[in-house]
């Protein structure tokens, strides 16, 4: 039987549009791949208040998931253009790699966790890399569904 990995940022979405989309795909754990999420820019996104939001506007749970995050180093490096994609891909890749995350993976997700950053699409954004990397360790029960 096939299960989700959802995958969403919130850049670009009013919080209306991004608790809709969680609740219309039956989201049930927002799991957080953030390095940095205390201090975002949308104001309904930092850490504690997303927590409250998700569980008071649509029954989700909220895990941040520090293993999954990137390292400081290469996403500061990306950021800034001083790496490029392809470069900074490899190294996020290496990263979960060492941190073996695959294992820790299928009891964060269950079955509709969405893999949350801040990124509006997914081409260029470690929750796509993620959400690849793990239907490839393991878990090819998993769909990926970019939200």
């Amino acid at each position: 039987m096939s299960k989700n990995i959802f995958t969403i940022g919130f850049t670009q979405k009013p919080a209306e549009d991004f608790f809709s989309i969680l609740k219309k795909n039956g989201v049930n754990r927002l799991i957080d791949t953030r390095l940095n999420n205390t201090g975002q820019l949308a104001g309904f996104s930092k850490r504690d208040d997303l927590r409250y939001f998700c569980k008071a506007i649509a029954n989700i749970s909220y895990i941040h998931w520090e293993d999954s995050a990137p390292e400081e180093n290469s996403l500061k490096a990306f950021k800034s253009k001083a790496i490029t994609w392809e470069v900074y891909a490899n190294e996020y890749l290496s990263t979960i790699q060492k941190r073996r995350v695959e294992l820790s993976s299928k009891s964060l997700l269950g079955d509709h966790g969405c893999l949350l950053c801040s990124e509006a699409k997914p081409h260029f954004c470690h929750r796509s890399l993620l959400a690849k990397y793990l239907t490839e360790k393991g878990h090819a029960e998993y769909k990926i569904i970019h939200l």
